[in-house]
C-alpha cells in the first residue's frame, strides 16, 4: 500500500514508518520543517513539508501523493509541560486534532482516499469501576481546564467514527524520545505521588503503538480500538517502581492541597483520578501481540 503519514518526524511517526517501510509499504510521511526531510528519507520515507493547518497545503499533499490510506499523527507537544497552564501547552496539539483532522478528512474525500487512521488518546475521568471498552465515550470530567485540554479528542471522537475512519486511543506513550522528561523529573525527585496516588494509566511502548498502527492500515480496521498494554496501573504502583529502574529515590508524596497549589486541579487529577483502558478488542479483531505487554518489563528495559 502506499500510506500518507502526517506527522511522520514526531516521537511515533518515527517508530512507525520504519515499521511500514520494513513490511513493504510505500511511505509519504510530512515534515513542518524542509531541515527534517532528511531525517524522513533515512527512515525509508519520502518527505513532504507540510502545515496541517493549511486546507490548501494538506490538499495539495495529499494530491500529488495520492495514497491508499492516511494515518493522521500530527501533534505539536514538545518541551517541558506547563501544569498549572495545560490547556496553552496543548493549544496547538488540539487544533492539529480539530483543524487538521478536518481538513485531511477533506482531502481523503477530494482525492478518493478511502481509509484514514486518527491518533487520539486514551484517558478518561467518567465515573464507575473496571475497565473502559471502546464502546465507552471519553469523557474528561466535569473540571474546566479537562474539558479545554480534551477539545480535540472529543472532536476526533465525533468526527472520525461518522467519516468512516479509524480512532486509536493511545496509552501514555513511553520510549525514546516520548518519556525522556517523565524519567528527568522522577530522577530531581519533581515528581511526587499526590494523596494517595489512586489514579489509573494505561501504558503503551511506542513500538507496540506503531505497530498496532500498521495493523489498523493492513486489514482496513473501522471504529475505536484502545491501543494500551495489558496491565492498567494505578499511580500508586508504577510511579514508586519507574523511580527503581530509574536508580532513583522513591517519590515524595503530597497532599492534595499542596499539590493544588502547586500544579494546579488538572495535575491532581492525573494523579488521583481516571480509568484503566481494555486492549481485548483491538488483540482479537486485529491480531495484535506486544512486545511490551506491561509497563513492568517496558520501563525495565527502556532504563536498564
Amino acid at each position: 500500500m502506499h500510506v500518507f503519514v502526517a506527522g511522520g518526524t514526531g516521537a511515533l511517526g518515527r517508530r512507525l514508518v520504519p515499521q511500514l517501510v520494513a513490511r513493504g509499504h510505500q511511505v509519504t510521511a510530512t515534515t513542518t520543517s524542509s531541515a527534517k526531510l532528511g531525517l524522513l528519507a533515512e527512515l525509508g520515507a519520502r518527505g513532504v513539508v507540510m502545515d496541517g493547518l493549511d486546507g490548501m497545503s494538506v490538499g495539495e499533499a495529499v494530491a500529488a501523493a495520492r495514497p491508499d490510506a492516511i494515518v493522521h499523527e500530527m501533534t505539536a507537544i514538545s518541551g517541558k509541560a506547563d501544569m498549572r497552564h495545560p490547556d496553552r501547552s496543548f493549544a496547538t496539539t488540539n487544533r492539529l486534532r480539530i483543524e487538521g483532522t478536518d481538513h485531511l478528512l477533506a482531502a481523503a474525500e477530494a482525492t478518493g482516499v478511502p481509509h484514514v487512521v486518527v491518533q487520539s488518546f486514551a484517558q478518561s475521568y467518567q465515573p464507575g469501576a473496571g475497565l473502559l471498552t471502546e464502546e465507552d465515550p471519553i469523557e474528561p470530567g466535569t473540571a474546566t481546564m479537562a474539558r479545554r485540554i480534551s477539545t480535540g479528542v472529543l472532536h476526533i471522537q465525533d468526527v472520525v467514527p461518522k467519516a468512516g475512519g479509524t480512532v486509536l486511543r493511545y496509552g501514555g506513550f513511553y520510549g525514546p524520545g516520548a518519556s525522556d522528561d517523565v524519567v528527568e523529573f522522577v530522577r530531581k525527585r519533581k515528581f511526587p505521588l499526590v494523596g494517595e496516588g489512586t489514579g489509573w494509566n494505561s501504558w503503551v511502548h511506542l513500538d507496540d503503538a506503531a505497530s498496532a498502527t500498521v495493523l489498523a492500515v493492513e486489514k482496513q480496521a473501522r471504529g475505536v480500538f484502545n491501543i494500551v498494554d495489558d496491565e492498567p496501573a494505578q499511580v500508586r504502583e508504577w510511579l514508586p517502581y519507574l523511580a527503581e529502574c530509574a536508580g532513583a529515590k522513591r517519590p515524595m508524596r503530597i497532599p492534595r492541597w499542596l499539590a493544588r497549589l502547586l500544579a494546579g486541579e488538572f495535575a491532581v487529577s492525573l494523579m488521583t483520578e481516571g480509568r484503566g483502558f481494555s486492549n481485548a478488542r483491538t488483540k482479537r479483531e486485529l491480531g495484535w501481540g506486544l512486545r511490551h505487554p506491561s509497563w513492568r518489563q517496558g520501563f525495565k528495559e527502556e532504563l536498564a
